[in-house]
């Protein structure tokens, strides 16, 4: 009967963690509303998503405020870049999109090619904001390591970029998937990331932020 009211186990533990994973997930949404604010709620959420799902600390939401805060001087800027490329980005797809659907033949290999080559900008982006939460960077540093963990590990980076953007496009379809999709799939995603940082930083990879020594960049 003790084993039952442990809050660190069976039915207890797991109400917690849906608690953890929904709660996370609209006040990622919520502090994302601004669009300017998403890049450091989204290294928040990687961080917390790695300490407090994967590591199994307490403190959930107090560790991502706490992370969002930290992040913002260089997560604030780095997102409004971030965001200005992914807006190119996009109205690029749609404008070539259009040209290829409506008039065939080379337009349309020309669609395709893009498509494929939005692969390398959309990795980018994807790697930018986990690497804020782990690490300290400035912002030139953070983009320049981000394509360098784009091109280096390609495959990781073509499965995450199209978990990601299902993981959005699900949300804007149905608007409930956003009172879990973002945990989720930022859990998803470090199952692939995690493995990389240690690989290229095994003495920083498990550690908190904080603690850690700046990486090179």
């Amino acid at each position: 009967m003790g084993e039952f009211f442990n809050p660190e186990k069976g039915v207890w533990a797991w109400l917690s963690t849906m608690v953890d994973i929904v709660g996370l997930s609209i006040l990622w949404t919520f502090l994302c509303l601004p669009i300017v604010t998403a890049g450091p709620a989204t290294a928040a959420l990687y961080y917390t998503v790695v300490k407090c799902l994967r590591r199994r600390d307490s403190g959930a939401f107090g560790q991502y405020l706490r992370s969002f805060r930290q992040n913002f001087k260089v997560g604030f800027p780095a997102g409004l870049i971030a965001v200005f490329l992914a807006l190119l980005l996009l109205g690029g797809h749609y404008i070539v999109r259009w040209y290829g659907t409506r008039l065939g033949g080379g337009a349309y290999v020309l669609y395709v090619a893009y498509y494929f080559a939005l692969v390398l900008p959309a990795g980018v982006l994807c790697w930018l904001f986990p690497l804020l939460g782990r690490f300290n960077y400035g912002v030139g540093g953070l983009f320049r390591t981000a394509l360098q963990l784009t091109l280096a590990h390609l495959p990781s980076t073509v499965i995450v970029v199209l978990l990601t953007a299902q993981t959005a496009v699900f949300c804007i379809e149905k608007w409930w998937p956003v009172v879990f999709m973002p945990v989720t799939a930022m859990l998803l995603v470090s199952l692939f990331f995690e493995k990389i940082f240690q690989l290229h930083s095994p003495e920083l990879a498990l550690e908190e932020p904080e603690d850690s020594e700046e990486p090179c960049e």
